[in-house]
């Protein structure tokens, strides 16, 4: 019995379902592996790891060297270079990962009832590199001199609002912002969404360009990076007894959310149905975990009441594994909440140990990775893992992907503020 079930039989999922069902039709991603999901996964099913010293900015004199940042990124091809220029990083990701996604779908919008269409996506943070710009232009040259496009481009909707413009998209669109949490709490609002008939297609996920000055600085000063300068590409390794900090990463991961009919009616390739979600809060520290893991369980436990399957119908769980002291143990503590005996029966794995953490694009990019776990029968591996912790005491598929079909999927993703999130992704039988 999953749990809390019996404390939370009335859950507002259940009553929000309807009959509707949502699947994915499209993936996209920018990562510090690859600028598309084929590329990512590739490396990623290899064993790579996309750390790296940082070459996006002098970092000589912080205590971290080291990043996944995404050196020489650019969108020409893609949009007007005046266009670009005019958006921050951020959102850059967001529109090359977007349009990949809707690529993929080969969905033709002129077919279809825009005002059906939304686009609901996450960014902790949102344009922190144009902020950080612009103060030093303020100060050095004179407020005069500040950009007109500031706040349209360090918004935090502004990732969602040009891919809705791009796409002449007239249905729901805004931004969820959640710190480490926000892409899988947009992806729940975008599958309750289409459940609640209020769309039918909705672009989803995150994007994050956190990686600057101002970004490194603070997240060194609160201790929570790992300091391996030595070693950057074996520095994240979640669940290891070695784990020191997490890694910053950068990038974006966007999906097309899309009612079953509709898609069907179609033709579309579906790469799997979302079939739960739950989110939760802790309640407790603005950046600590709850050491047991409580309301990070509440959130498995509600996605899968929403998904309607049990904790040993799940074969494998894509887990927030940070690559922090107690980030790592709480989360372990908190599938043995749920799970029980078949925590020891799940495989688990964190990508974050090939990409690094990407805040709140990190969500976005792990279903995608989902997406092609499911598609591929591929559990892909949590490298740098070599000294167990008998804390974690789970199968983290360590350091080489594993064969495995996957009926059903998790991704956890928990954030700064106590925010807890979780999604499901199942198989799609035709």
């Amino acid at each position: 019995m999953v749990e809390g079930s019996s404390e939370q039989s009335h859950s507002p999922q259940k009553v929000l379902k309807g009959d509707r069902r949502v699947v994915i039709t499209g993936i996209g991603a920018v990562t510090p592996l690859a600028l598309n999901v084929p590329q990512t996964w590739e490396r990623m099913i290899a064993g790579e790891s996309g750390i790296h010293p940082i070459t996006t900015l002098d970092a000589s004199t912080y205590k971290v060297h080291f990043a996944g940042d995404i050196p020489g990124f650019d969108l020409e091809g893609i949009v007007d270079a005046r266009e670009a220029k005019r958006l921050d990083r951020f959102t850059q990701f967001a529109v090359h990962a977007g349009q990949q996604a809707i690529e993929d779908a080969a969905i033709n919008f002129d077919t279809v009832d825009r005002s059906r269409c939304g686009v609901i996506l996450g960014s902790g943070i949102g344009g922190l590199m144009e902020i950080e710009n612009q103060i030093e232009r303020m100060l050095t040259k004179g407020p005069d001199r500040v950009s007109p496009f500031t706040v349209p481009k360090m918004m935090v909707n502004a990732a969602g609002g040009n891919l809705s413009i791009s796409f002449g998209l007239k249905g729901p669109n805004y931004a969820v912002a959640t710190a480490c949490a926000s892409a899988t709490n947009a992806m729940g609002d975008a599958l309750r969404s289409i459940r609640l008939n209020e769309t039918d297609v909705v672009v989803t996920g995150g994007s994050e360009a956190a990686i600057t000055r101002m970004g490194l600085a603070a997240f060194q000063n609160m201790k929570a990076l790992s300091t391996r300068n030595d070693d950057p590409s074996r520095a994240s390794r979640p669940f290891d007894a070695g784990r020191d900090g997490f890694v910053l990463g950068e990038g974006a991961g966007v999906l097309v959310f899309e009612e079953l009919e509709h898609a069907k009616a179609r033709g579309a390739r579906i790469y799997g149905e979302v079939l739960g979600y739950g989110t939760t809060s802790d309640a407790g520290h603005i950046t600590a975990p709850d050491p047991g893991g409580t309301g990070a369980a509440a959130a498995m436990a509600a996605a899968l009441r929403d998904a309607e399957v049990e904790p040993g119908d799940v074969d494998y769980i894509n887990a927030h594994g940070t690559s922090t002291p107690l980030g790592d143990k709480a989360e372990t503590t908190a599938i043995k909440r749920v799970f029980g005996d078949a925590a020891y029966q799940t495989s688990v794995s964190s990508t974050k140990s090939s990409l690094g953490h990407s805040l709140g694009a990190s969500g976005g990019i792990e279903a995608v990775i989902l997406c092609k776990a499911i598609q591929a029968a591929m559990i892909p591996p949590t490298i740098n893992y070599t000294d167990p912790d008998p804390a974690c005491d789970l199968d983290y598929t360590p350091n080489e992907a594993k064969a495995k079909d996957i009926r059903v999927a998790m991704s956890n993703s928990f954030g700064f503020g106590g925010h807890n999130a979780c999604i499901v992704f199942g198989k799609f039988d035709h």
